[in-house]
């Protein structure tokens, strides 16, 4: 067997392992994660009371204009809330394992 066909058959049996996509939840008892580390934060906090604000407005009142601003102004306070608490970058398995292929055809 030569090294073309070893890579060959690496490079399949890599991908059928990528192709087989199974996910589990497994919930230990005591460690569940509790969401008070991101809501320690102040900013985050006065972002979450406006919105509440927002929502528990009276908006038959509001003119169209009124509503539209409103509307304008939660989506980029979610916005703002979502940048906040979001942290880290998320790679797929099938993303690392074509990385992982280049760097195997460069080297």
């Amino acid at each position: 067997m030569n090294k073309n066909h070893i890579l060959t058959i690496a490079s399949l049996v890599i991908l059928m392992v990528a192709s087989i996509t199974t996910t589990a939840a497994v919930i230990v008892p005591g460690t569940e994660t509790n969401n008070s580390a991101k809501t320690e934060d102040p900013k985050v906090q006065q972002l979450t009371q406006r919105i509440h604000e927002i929502k528990a407005m009276n908006k038959s009142e509001l003119t169209r204009t009124e509503k539209k601003d409103m509307r304008k102004e939660l989506k980029q306070t979610k916005k703002e809330m979502k940048a906040a608490t979001s942290g880290g970058v998320y790679l797929s398995v099938g993303a690392i394992i074509i990385i992982i292929l280049i760097l195997i055809l460069i080297l």
